[in-house]
């Protein structure tokens, strides 16, 4: 709930995604619907797509590799939540933002991002404590 309303994430019908859906991306998903967010869960596991749209009720889930998928929503997202512990890299994700959308990570890697990543246009990155 904290990164949706300090980052101004909580307007109805804005568009949110939410990598990953372990405990934090459920709650995120929650949070978000609560509120009147479009959610759209972006995920590298196909397996995942009926528990999210029939439990959650998300608007549409995204699986990470389908390029197809990825590039239907290049641009579309006020934020994203960002819950993924894992080294990953963030390009992609940037690329789904609107401009002055708001990436906002709540799990970090072990390891450190690459930060040259986050220099594309008027987007913003967060980092939640």
């Amino acid at each position: 709930y904290s990164p949706l309303k300090c980052f101004k994430l909580n307007k109805p019908g804005m568009h949110l995604g939410v990598v990953e859906l372990g405990g934090i991306g459920h709650v995120a998903v929650k949070f978000a619907k609560a509120l009147g967010l479009k959610v759209n869960v972006i995920s590298t596991s196909p397996s995942k797509e009926k528990e999210t749209i029939d439990y959650l009720g998300v608007d549409s889930f995204i699986v990470s590799r389908d390029q197809a998928q990825i590039k239907a929503i290049l641009g579309t997202m006020n934020g994203i939540i960002g819950t993924v512990s894992a080294l990953h890299s963030i390009l992609p994700l940037i690329g789904l933002l609107k401009s002055h959308g708001k990436l906002v990570m709540v799990c970090l890697p072990h390891r450190s991002l690459k930060l040259v990543e986050l220099h594309r246009g008027s987007r913003t990155s967060i980092r939640s404590d």
